[in-house]
């Protein structure tokens, strides 16, 4: 990220968090138990996948005979795939559906995906927290493996926010992208060892979803917080060069037709 650019979202860091105070808010205003369903929602994913499915797939994976296994295995990549997808969805419709006041007001446009950010960040902390207190309850926190998840979670909202906005921009012009984004998660999350492990797989298969670059993420995750192991480096670095190279791209677009995209939209 250009120094231009950090500075500009600095100067106008009000601006992003009241946007990101504002829309949390507004989400929960008409409802009587508020702010109380961002730890219900979460805590109820996590009973029914550890009430239905401990017993059921805990045999799909391997060397694990916990009945906690397959929730923990479950959550680990769910939580972390809702984050990624949810800043791609919001992403790519952002300039869209902020086109009245991208017109109306003069404010720094790389603000809204920002705000987006942020706000899938603040959902994703609330759920996360709630998944680390059900492994504290349960015994199976990880310790200070856990720290790993930092940089892995770095690099998976860096590769997020690129292709975000890369979608976002071309979204303005070509409105099939949106469409596009919402088909192309659907078939990613299934391709993305989230719900089931690459060892109940033939090697031919294997072959094909590691080529994936959110497949060493999620492992990284179940790795981290199920089976207690440190990353493998050596997977997540190409991930990480792609996601600066999608950054660069998407940062290179927004400022090529940050001044179209007010005549589009």
């Amino acid at each position: 990220m250009s120094p231009s650019i950090i500075k500009a979202i600095w100067r106008y860091r009000g601006f992003i968090l009241g946007s990101v105070k504002r829309e949390f808010e507004a989400r929960y205003r008409n409802s009587l138990l508020g702010a109380a369903w961002t730890i219900l929602q979460p805590l109820a994913m996590i009973t029914v996948y550890t009430v239905v499915f401990s017993e059921l797939m805990r045999t799909r994976l391997p060397g694990m005979g916990s009945p906690y296994a397959y929730s923990t295995f479950l959550c680990a990549g769910l939580l972390t795939w809702g984050l990624f997808s949810e800043i791609l969805q919001r992403g790519q419709s952002v300039f869209i559906e902020n086109g009245n006041i991208i017109k109306k007001l003069n404010f720094p446009r790389i603000c809204l995906p920002a705000i987006t950010v942020l706000n899938a960040l603040i959902n994703f902390c609330i759920a996360f927290a709630i998944f680390l207190a059900f492994l504290l309850v349960t015994r199976n926190f990880p310790g200070w493996i856990a720290l790993y998840a930092v940089p892995i979670l770095i690099v998976q909202v860096a590769f997020a926010i690129g292709l975000s906005v890369i979608a976002g921009v071309l979204n303005v012009f070509f409105r099939d992208v949106g469409q596009f984004v919402g088909i192309l998660l659907q078939f990613w999350f299934w391709f993305t060892p989230i719900v089931y492990s690459t060892a109940t797989l033939p090697q031919s298969a294997r072959t094909l979803i590691r080529m994936n670059p959110m497949t060493p993420l999620a492992q990284a995750y179940q790795g981290i917080f199920l089976y207690k192991q440190t990353p493998i480096w050596r997977d997540i670095w190409p991930v990480a060069l792609l996601a600066v190279a999608l950054c660069g791209l998407g940062l290179f677009l927004f400022r090529r037709h940050a001044g179209d995209m007010v005549d589009e939209l």
